[in-house]
């Protein structure tokens, strides 16, 4: 049994505190499984919804993953990448926020005279109309941590050759360059499982979990002119949403 001495702060903070001593000293090392829930509670001599608490909290902090049906993992050292939904940041701005360097791979960049019904649909576009659809991994500290797929409503004053070779935010450049400011986005989150073409560009196992956001993004106007599909890496970034009562 691994002694837990006792303070005056709750018990699941104090096994939490040697758990962590534990994976610093390198008992339990990043990217390996932790014994199970039972083993744990019998280790440290406390039950199973105090070592429940304390692995709560870990996982909050970034220190663990827990992997539905398989169990729970030290993480790296890496922070995890939080954002708050309320707030139409870009995948830019949320990754540098933690002090990591922002980066992009370009995968394909196409101008579609043919978009999809579903894509029409988003933007509200007729026939005639092109977008602009660019493919992209964002990555941070040369990590990739985003798949992006942007499809932009194709307007004549475009230069190709901006969107060709962006290597930061669309959102930036749509404002600085063009004055199309986004204003605010309707977004649905959805939980999906990875399959090849997410491993391929997250470097995920398949049927890991991935957090799809689908965004429209309206101008003041209420105008729809980018429709976007991020597939986040959800042991590296998570979503917070404020709710208040009414």
């Amino acid at each position: 049994m691994v002694a837990v001495k006792p303070d005056s702060r709750p018990l699941y903070l104090l096994v939490k505190d040697r758990l962590l001593e534990m994976i610093k000293k390198g008992t339990y090392k990043v990217d390996s499984k932790l014994p199970s829930e039972f083993e744990l509670s019998k280790l440290f001599g406390v039950s199973r919804p105090t070592l429940r608490e304390a692995l709560r909290v870990l996982e909050e902090e970034g220190i663990l993953i827990r992997k539905h049906g398989i169990g729970t993992f030290v993480n790296s050292n890496k922070s995890t990448i939080r954002s708050g939904i309320e707030k139409l940041n870009s995948v830019t701005y949320d990754i540098e926020s933690l002090n990591y360097t922002a980066g992009t791979k370009l995968i394909d960049f196409t101008v579609n005279n043919n978009p999809s019904e579903k894509i029409k649909s988003k933007l509200n576009l007729n026939s005639q109309e092109q977008i602009v659809q660019i493919e992209r991994v964002r990555t941070a500290d040369g990590e990739p941590v985003v798949y992006c797929v942007d499809s932009l409503k194709f307007h004549s004053q475009f230069d190709i050759k901006d969107f060709k070779g962006i290597d930061d935010s669309l959102l930036d450049l749509l404002y600085k360059k063009y004055s199309l400011e986004i204003s605010y986005a309707v977004t649905d989150i959805i939980p999906v499982i990875s399959d090849e073409l997410l491993s391929k560009h997250l470097g995920k196992i398949k049927k890991d979990p991935v957090l799809l956001l689908e965004q429209v993004h309206f101008t003041k106007q209420n105008v729809p002119i980018l429709y976007s599909e991020n597939y986040f890496k959800s042991d590296r970034f998570k979503f917070q949403v404020v709710r208040k009562r009414v």
